[in-house]
């Protein structure tokens, strides 16, 4: 698929947005992280990265998630796209939550802005954050160091995350489907169900399918692949088909939706197994971690 040049976006709302965003500040951040030996921390040699990742812009961003320069530009114009409020947004997933999770894991988690809240909101359970670009995963284990929480980070695929069956009771993933075409999703969701114990719960959070299909024209405004793949299809019906049962879609304002789902009971059973947990690496920051306290994030909004 060709990149279009010259977006809307491109054009017209970037230079409005960088008028809200300190970019010294920005750029302060970037130049303070030795990028490459940091995400070599999280870097691992057994995960493919797919074509449809790689071969792609996102958000405008040339060169994808890929690079540092997402990273570290993620929080900064997330927060303006997602209205009304990135936080309530964001919160939509947490308060849909059914269960009471001991192991959580993020799938496609970013720069873990939900993932923090997952941590936040179950401090008992073990939550682990999952990434094709290890950039992210830089950028999102800084945020969990500066707010104080532990959790793991994993560089890996979402649709194959060599992860132990019916190993977690709770499966999310934010902003992930709009940004993967409907087969990667739809493997993402027979992902989720493998690893999910019996009970155990799956949340998507994204655009608010139905809205994107009646209004053609903000498919354009951002680079977004493969949008209106995922806009004419319907999460429900994935989740159905991947197995899950007590499949429900809420509005979340007008502009998102969050979809949830049960892995029911098997008729022939099923053995829950250990998850065998790698073992953490230690926080090799250069920074100041209170520095990070003025970047734009869910994670440190005291206001909601």
């Amino acid at each position: 698929m060709a990149v279009r040049e010259n977006t809307i976006w491109e054009r017209f709302l970037s230079p409005v947005v960088r008028l809200f965003i300190n970019e010294e500040e920005l750029q302060r951040y970037a130049k303070s992280v030795d990028w490459e030996k940091q995400s070599d921390r999280f870097r691992r040699a057994d995960v493919t990265i797919p074509t449809y990742y790689s071969s792609q812009n996102f958000h405008g961003i040339k060169g994808g998630y890929l690079n540092s320069g997402a990273a570290v530009t993620y929080d900064a114009v997330t927060q303006y796209v997602l209205p009304p409020n990135e936080t309530w947004v964001r919160q939509a997933l947490i308060d849909a939550i059914k269960v009471v999770p001991q192991r959580i894991i993020d799938l496609g988690c970013g720069t873990g802005s939900t993932t923090l809240m997952l941590k936040q909101t179950f401090p008992d359970a073990e939550v682990i954050g999952l990434d094709l670009s290890p950039y992210m995963l830089v950028r999102a284990s800084h945020k969990a160091e500066s707010a104080g929480l532990h959790i793991h980070w994993r560089h890996g695929n979402a649709e194959d995350t060599r992860l132990p069956d019916n190993s977690f009771d709770l499966v999310t993933a934010t902003l992930l489907f709009h940004e993967t075409p409907v087969a990667i999703s739809e493997a993402i969701l027979r992902e989720a169900f493998r690893l999910l114990r019996v009970g155990g719960q799956v949340l998507v959070l994204d655009g608010n399918q139905k809205t994107l299909r009646q209004i053609e024209w903000l498919n354009n405004v951002f680079e977004e692949p493969y949008i209106r793949e995922y806009a004419n299809g319907s999460v429900d019906a994935w989740m159905g088909a991947a197995g899950f049962a007590g499949v429900q879609t809420q509005d979340v304002w007008w502009t998102n939706q969050v979809t949830s789902g049960i892995k029911p009971i098997s008729t022939t059973g099923e053995t829950v197994q250990t998850m065998q947990h790698d073992t953490p690496t230690s926080a090799d920051s250069i920074l100041d971690n209170n520095d990070l306290q003025g970047f734009p994030s869910p994670a440190f909004d005291t206001t909601a």
